[in-house]
């Protein structure tokens, strides 16, 4: 399974594409759609799942050191639920996600997903300017094909991917997947 198979898949789906054209028009730097965007889709296609999975929300992460305020996050929030009501958005700048753990800053939207929880989550997809899918996946992509759920090391708290399955209900929905620690 490759990058090419993840874009297929994304451009088979109405609903992941309006999405991405939607969070396009805000015009952020260095932005994706991630987390169980791409993890969701690729897991229903493993498990040969005829629907996609309800999403919860749609992660728009962004990066922008220059302003740090949540306000703005809800701000974008707001524009694209003008845009696009029927969609959970969420939208997160991950030039300040470092507070949350305490950690050093970090220096764009591919350097903080690298300490996500999940290696798997990890992963999102953008639109370039020439309208072509880019992925951002900085711990890669060959786990979310395995059937595991990997804690990233670089996280170093395993406990918050156990929960997080728990309560995602991770394994019912999607019974081939094993949690790796």
């Amino acid at each position: 399974m490759s990058q090419q198979q993840i874009f297929e898949w994304i451009k088979q789906d109405a609903l992941r594409m309006r999405a991405l054209h939607e969070a396009q028009k805000l015009g952020l730097e260095d932005w994706c759609l991630a987390a169980g965007f791409v993890r969701n889709l690729v897991w229903d296609r493993l498990h040969q799942r005829p629907d996609n999975s309800p999403l919860n929300d749609i992660d728009v992460v962004y990066f922008n050191s220059q302003d740090l305020s949540p306000e703005t996050d809800r701000q974008y929030e707001k524009q694209l639920e003008t845009l696009a009501p029927d969609l959970p958005w969420s939208v997160k700048n991950q030039a300040r996600m470092h507070l949350k753990y305490s950690r050093e800053p970090y220096t764009s939207t591919c350097d903080a997903m690298s300490y996500w929880v999940e290696i798997e989550t990890a992963v999102g997809v953008r639109l370039n300017a020439d309208n072509q899918l880019e992925l951002v996946a900085p711990l890669g992509i060959d786990s979310l094909f395995t059937f595991t759920i990997s804690a990233n090391p670089k996280h170093g708290i395993p406990e918050v991917l156990q929960q997080r399955a728990r309560d995602k209900r991770w394994t019912e929905r999607w019974p081939q997947l094993a949690i790796k620690l």
